[in-house]
């Protein structure tokens, strides 16, 4: 099975992940498939975090039956790309068109 999961990246107490597809026996940090964005939960304006990822291949790979951890999930609900792969719309197109 594949899932959608973070992958530890960065140096000791300084973590970043990358948000990988990659098969559910394969270990956190080894093989990977596609790499579909990453997370850095330390920078940012503000001290906020880091999200990006690419939405086009996460709704592909959730598609296809992936899989996504319960961090990726959310994260992936803080991209957007949750929304689009259940079909609502997204918050930023709702409050334009309400506008």
């Amino acid at each position: 099975m594949v899932k959608l999961r973070l992958m530890r990246m960065g140096k000791k107490k300084q973590p970043t992940y990358r948000i990988v597809a990659a098969d559910s026996r394969s270990p956190r940090d080894g093989r990977f498939i596609e790499i579909v964005g990453h997370y850095d939960p330390r920078r940012g304006e503000g001290g906020q975090a880091t999200v990006v990822v690419d939405n086009d291949k996460a709704v592909a790979w959730l598609r296809k039956g992936a899989q996504p951890t319960e961090t990726v999930e959310k994260l992936l609900k803080v991209s957007g790309a949750w929304a689009q792969f259940k079909g609502e719309a997204p918050a930023a197109t709702d409050t334009a068109a309400a506008s």
